[in-house]
Order: structure tokens, then sequence, then C-alpha cells
């Protein structure tokens, strides 16, 4: 019998709202919970993540671990292109260091790392 239910991933950032905002735009998810300092975003089928403010937030600096990033989301794509280009509309920034053929790494707008994979 499990003891817990694992319904979210949280993030940090400095401004919930644009970064539930970037995400849900990218996933295509709804905003379900928008209140001062939280906000959450949720998949029709259930899947969701939350948005957490944190005054004094220091982004990843990642390859680097003077600032570990600690954890990263990846998403599956299509068309790495396709998605690379949607990706940067949004507000992402490509990272300089790229380290495979399969994925690339982008950083969200509060500087989390996160990868478009190829299925």
């Amino acid at each position: 019998m499990a003891i817990a239910r694992f319904p979210v991933v949280v993030l940090d950032c400095p401004d919930p709202k644009s970064l539930a905002e970037f995400y849900g735009t990218l996933l295509d998810w709804k905003m379900e919970q928008d209140d001062d300092g939280w906000c959450s975003i949720r998949a029709d089928y259930g899947d969701s993540l939350s948005f957490q403010r944190v005054e004094s937030y220091t982004p990843p600096q990642w390859p680097g671990q003077d600032v570990p990033q600690q954890m990263h989301l990846d998403f599956v794509v299509d068309d790495l292109d396709a998605a690379e280009a949607a990706a940067l509309e949004l507000g992402a920034r490509k990272h300089g260091h790229q380290p495979g053929t399969t994925f690339r790494v982008f950083l969200d707008p509060a500087g989390h790392p996160f990868c478009l994979c190829l299925d």
C-alpha cells in the first residue's frame, strides 16, 4: 500500500504566473490555479506542474555545478526544429552547451534547464 500519491512537480521561480503561462503554452495545458506566489497548470489527462515564488531565487548554472540544476524536465517532440522554434518564440533560450543530437537543451524564462527530445 502506498503511503502517498505523486500528483505534481513544483518549480521554484521568481514569477509563478509567467512561468506557468510559458509551460502552459509549451504543453497546451490549462491554468488551474493562479494565487499570489503559486500557479498550477494541468493537462486534460491529469498531469500537472506547479510554480512557486521564491523571492531570492537564483537560477541554476548548467552544466557547471556552482549553482547546480538539481533536476530538469524532458519533453518528447516529433520535430526538433519545429519544437525549438516554438519554444524560442515562447521565451525559452537555447543553451550554448548541446551534448547530444537527439535532444536540445534550453533554459526556461526563470533559467531552469529543460530538454526537447525526439520520441
